[in-house]
């Protein structure tokens, strides 16, 4: 997936023609990952996935007590960008970040950014 950034774009395209072989085919990689990632936490903008301060709270509650309170003290408005904010707003209208990266990525970027994923969870 391509960045929705023109300028993003050029960077990292440029970038990209300085490399070959591996190293290039890793760095197209990480680029088509990140970018939906990217886009999928952006859709945080759209009107219809606007956070609210019942999903603040909510997601507090999930929180473990020593980051909820820094949470807490961050605020709402202070919490709209951080991306687990925007992960449970996205899946609590039912737009899940596996879904949204399946459906976005490659069957073979899915599938490493998937065993990636659990291996950073366990």
């Amino acid at each position: 997936m391509k960045h929705p950034n023109d300028k993003c774009n050029q960077g990292q395209s440029k970038f990209l023609n300085k490399l070959s072989g591996e190293e290039r085919l890793w760095h197209e990689r990480m680029f088509r990952i990140g970018n939906a990632a990217f886009v999928y936490h952006a859709r945080i903008n759209d009107e219809e996935y606007s956070p609210t301060y019942d999903d603040f709270l909510d997601w507090l509650e999930g929180l473990p007590s020593n980051i909820r309170t820094a949470m807490e003290e961050k605020g709402f408005e202070g919490c709209k960008t951080a991306l687990p904010f925007t992960r449970h707003v996205m899946e609590r209208n039912n737009v899940g970040l596996d879904e949204w990266m399946k459906t976005h990525l490659s069957n073979d970027d899915f599938e490493w950014w998937s065993s990636t994923n659990k291996d950073l969870s366990e």
